[in-house]
């Protein structure tokens, strides 16, 4: 087990966070922020099927054969997706039909396929995981903090960054902090290894 391949596949999801960083998801991801509550919700079921698919597709990746990989990624992420939709409508209704919309859309949604296509059908089952807990949280993070900042505007009576064009400007900023954030990081971080 390379620890290195482990550290990089646990901060992924933070450093390369899915949302600020490689601009991965946009449609759920402003539709969805207006309230915390509603980009908790959607991004905990995103995260969870994340989880489980990057899992399901390791575990297959040497059953699936090449010509039918994508489709067959796409068959075990909708399935599931339909057992998360199943349990949110029986456990939370009242969440569930405020995004309702939006749950079957995690079939297509690019954070997804691209992470069972270029990490879980090449990496152990283990990593896969660790890969898919890291991006599934980065990916919860970025939404409930935008969530938080455009409902927060919205409670102070700037009721357009509760719309979709106020979404934009709100990711946007959020994107411009959080790899300016990276870089001071990134920067320090090199400084700290010229001088160790």
């Amino acid at each position: 087990m390379n620890k290195a391949r482990l550290k990089d596949a646990a901060l992924g999801g933070l450093l390369s966070n899915p949302v600020f960083v490689l601009v991965l998801g946009m449609c759920p991801t402003i539709a969805q922020s207006n309230t915390v509550v509603n980009a908790f919700g959607l991004g905990a079921a995103t995260a969870i099927v994340l989880i489980v698919s990057n899992l399901t597709i390791s575990l297959l990746r040497k059953v699936i054969p090449d010509k039918v990989r994508l489709p067959a990624y796409i068959v075990i992420i909708a399935t599931f997706v339909t057992l998360v939709q199943m349990v949110m409508s029986g456990l939370l209704p009242e969440l569930y039909s405020s995004i309702s919309k939006f749950i079957p859309l995690i079939v297509v949604n690019c954070i997804i396929l691209g992470r069972a296509e270029s990490f879980a059908s090449k990496n152990d089952v283990l990593t896969s995981t660790i890969d898919g807990i890291s991006m599934g949280l980065g990916f919860l993070l970025a939404i409930c903090l935008l969530g938080a900042v455009r409902q927060g505007l919205g409670l102070i009576g700037l009721t357009l960054f509760t719309k979709p064009a106020g979404g934009f400007m709100v990711l946007g900023f959020l994107m411009a902090l959080f790899n300016y954030l990276m870089k001071l990081y990134h920067d320090r971080h090199k400084s700290l290894m010229k001088g160790a």
